[in-house]
């Protein structure tokens, strides 16, 4: 599977640690883990998958240089936030960790398309998510639906 990380790009150590586990627990069950390629949750899903061995794919909202050191695959987008629309369509499921605005709307665009979304600490529920208190409920839950 592929499964789509996102979260704000700044977070406090509850939700860095959070989406640290997140992507150690997709790479230990040998997915792949996409996510924005940037800071906060997005670099710390990616340290913790690329401590498991596994591999991360970045969209970026930009060029090639602007993302996070633990991204194997670039994908510069130079679209902005537009780039959402990639992740979720690239994602067979999502998980999110916090959150703002681009976050709310990975939300709805994935919700919209009728994949699954596990959330951690989420900003706001919407109809279809699923809430869970710990990271290895939400990846269970996308993993197995």
């Amino acid at each position: 599977m592929q499964i789509g990380v996102i979260g704000s790009g700044i977070c406090d150590d509850e939700l860095y640690n959070l989406a640290y586990r997140v992507g150690e627990l997709i790479a230990e069950r040998g997915h792949i883990l996409i996510n924005g390629g940037l800071g906060g949750v997005m670099e710390a899903s990616a340290r913790g998958a690329k401590s498991k061995g596994g591999t991360v794919i970045g969209i970026l909202p930009r060029g090639m240089t602007e993302c996070n050191h633990w991204i194997d695959i670039k994908i510069a987008t130079f679209m902005g936030h537009a780039r959402n629309i990639i992740i979720v369509h690239s994602s067979d499921a999502l998980i999110s960790i916090g959150g703002e605005y681009g976050t709310i709307s990975e939300i709805a665009i994935a919700l919209k398309e009728g994949k699954r979304v596990a959330s951690l600490k989420p900003p706001i529920i919407m109809k279809g998510m699923k809430v869970f208190d710990t990271p290895e409920e939400a990846v269970e839950f996308v993993i197995q639906g």
